[in-house]
Order: structure tokens, then C-alpha cells, then sequence
């Protein structure tokens, strides 16, 4: 009997971007692809389930650059990034057929993994599997790490958070409030800055499209000053909260959201700031954490059980949805995490 070979959906990278990417730098295609491993063979072949939408996947579309931290996708392969799914054949004595996994994948419907020990098996059921592309991923794991371990939270302290409703911002800031901080946000729409508010439990938030002065807009929300800063921006944002920082300040770097892929990033004129008010200001990355996840994951999934967490997703339907659905990020389209289905378990 031939070996069972099924149509494999593939989302490419055209060509290296210049600027923000658009829809049409990506390619739908398709493959055939073997759903046996051959044998000895050490890799895992998985079934995708779901796909992450992160900021930083444009930073890989670009053509290769010193000072970049992820590695540039290749034109004309598949673009990879987080995801949730289900092993379908395995060659790795850690995982067998039936196994839920996440951990880096293809945009396809059926990935090769032939560096399987970077998956990571999903230990809870009774949780959405995609919020293994967020609140129990990458993204949650962000956010602990650059709020808890970065910011270094005191009751009672101040704490301002950009791009508040998205993947990690929405969990920063809940974080912020189970440990007895005042919260504010900032979002991009009216509908995100009610969910900031009604339903993520934030003290506060603004809409910064529709602030003409965005150190007025920060000096108004914190009038004695910002203790903590989750910096997910970057550019007049973060030179406007320089100006609004309290002494001994702390600002954990975790994107620079509207300066990806400008050929001529933004200045930030204030950063003298960091002198005289003895502020600590710290760039981190989640790879360098991996370490924290055990405590991170049972911390997290108590507090989604015990209904102090909650997670918004914005969920797109089908692999051909996918690049619209990433392109989507950079101008505030999606609410909340943004998630592409690809199949059902």
C-alpha cells in the first residue's frame, strides 16, 4: 500500500518587505506532503491547529539586519512562527501521535518539526487550546517576565501600559491589578478602550489617536507621576512618558510596535529623563526566560481557573486568512489576541 500522501495549504514569503508588509508579500500555496515519517527518522510531523499573529514576525520580513534580533525569514519558503498542534507522526521518544503541542511552526496545514525538542507538550486541556499561543505561550510568558521580574511591582504603585489590549498589554495590565497597582491603558479605538475598562478591570484609558498631547494626556491620567511603564510602543509615546515618570521609575521594553520596519525610526528627545529621575529602562526578550515558564504556567492557569484572569482572542477562520489577519496588527484591526483557526483537534 502507497504511503498516505494529503494536500499541505502553505502560506510564503514573496519577497523580502520593504516598509509595513502588506497581504500581497505573502503567497497562498500548496504541497503534498507524507503523513508517515520515514524511518529512523528523529523529527515530528504535526497537524496545525492554531497560528500566532505577533508584531515581531514583520521585523523577519525584512531583508537581514545587524542590529535585528529575529532571524529574517527566506523568500519563497514558508513563514513560521508560533502555534498550536497535534502530532500526527513522531520519530522523538518525547512525543507520540496524538500529542498536543506548541511551540515554532509553519503557516501550513501539516509542519515537519526536525527540531522537535523546542515543542513544548500541552500539560492543560481544560483551557482553549489557542490560549497556547497567548496567555499560556509566548506572549503571556512575556508578559510576567517584563512585569514581575523587570518591573519589579509594589502595591499601591502607578503603572501605564501602551498597546494595552492586545496579546500582552491585556494581561500586563491585569497583572497589575491583582498585585494592587493603579492601571491605566492606552488603545487605539473607542471599542478597546471600553474593554480596557469594563472588562479587563483598568482604573483607566485613553484613546491616543485621539489625544492632540500625549504628555497632557499621561500628566492627566497620573498626576503625581508613572511608577511603571510596559513599553510596547516606542517613539512620541515613550518620549511623552519620559516626561510623566516618577523618580526611580521603571520601563520594561518589550516593543517598539510603531517603529517596525521604518526606514527612518522616530527620535525620542528626552531620554536625559533617565538621569535625573534615576530611571531604570530595560530592553528583555522571552527566549532568555524559557527557565521561569514551570512557575509561570501553574501561577497563570490557577488564576485563569479561579476567574481572575480573563483572555480576549481575535479569532480569524482559515489558513487563507492568515496573512490579512497578521497585517491586520499594525493598524489596531484585531482586539484583543490575535489568532488564526486552522483546524479543528
Amino acid at each position: 500500500m502507497a504511503e498516505e500522501k494529503v494536500m499541505n495549504k502553505q502560506v510564503l514569503l514573496k519577497d523580502y518587505v520593504t516598509g509595513h508588509p502588506k497581504e500581497e508579500d505573502m503567497v497562498l500555496t500548496s504541497s503534498t506532503i507524507h503523513l508517515k515519517l520515514p524511518q529512523g527518522s528523529t523529527a515530528v510531523l504535526v497537524k496545525n491547529l492554531y497560528l500566532s499573529c505577533d508584531p515581531y514576525m514583520s521585523l523577519r520580513m525584512a531583508r537581514p539586519l545587524v542590529q535585528s534580533y529575529a532571524e529574517a525569514f527566506v523568500p519563497g519558503k514558508v513563514i513560521v512562527g508560533y502555534g498550536v498542534s497535534k502530532v500526527v507522526d513522531s520519530g522523538h521518544p518525547d512525543f507520540k501521535a496524538g500529542d498536543l503541542v506548541w511551540g515554532i511552526t509553519g503557516w501550513e496545514e501539516y509542519s515537519l518539526i526536525t527540531t522537535p525538542e523546542r515543542l513544548k507538550k500541552i500539560k492543560y486541556t481544560d483551557v482553549p487550546l489557542s490560549y497556547y499561543t497567548g496567555i499560556l505561550g509566548m506572549p503571556g510568558l512575556t508578559a510576567y517576565v517584563g512585569f514581575y521580574e523587570i518591573c519589579c511591582p509594589k502595591k499601591g504603585e502607578t503603572v501605564y501600559v501602551s498597546a494595552a489590549s492586545g496579546a500582552v498589554g491585556q494581561l500586563v495590565g491585569q497583572f497589575a491589578k491583582l498585585m494592587g497597582c493603579y492601571v491605566v491603558g492606552s488603545a487605539g479605538s473607542q471599542e478597546k478602550i471600553d474593554l480596557l475598562k469594563n472588562k479587563l478591570g483598568f482604573d483607566d484609558a485613553f484613546n491616543y489617536k485621539e489625544e492632540q498631547d500625549l504628555t497632557a494626556a499621561l500628566k492627566r491620567c497620573f498626576p503625581t507621576g508613572i511608577d511603571i511603564y510596559f513599553e510596547n510602543v516606542g517613539g512620541a509615546m515613550l518620549d511623552a512618558v519620559l516626561l510623566n515618570m516618577r523618580e526611580h521609575g521603571r520601563i520594561a521594553v518589550c516593543g517598539l510596535i510603531s517603529q517596525y520596519n521604518k526606514t527612518q525610526r522616530d527620535p525620542v528627545h528626552n531620554l536625559f529623563c533617565l538621569i535625573s529621575k534615576r530611571i531604570l529602562m530595560q530592553g528583555f526578550l522571552e527566549p532568555d526566560h524559557k527557565h521561569k515558564y514551570p512557575q509561570f504556567e501553574e501561577q497563570v492557569i490557577q488564576y485563569i481557573r479561579d476567574g481572575k484572569v480573563t483572555y480576549v482572542e481575535d479569532v480569524a477562520e482559515g489558513l487563507e486568512n492568515a496573512p490579512s489577519a497578521l497585517i491586520g496588527l499594525f493598524s489596531g484591526k484585531n482586539i484583543g489576541k490575535q489568532v488564526v483557526l486552522i483546524a479543528h483537534e
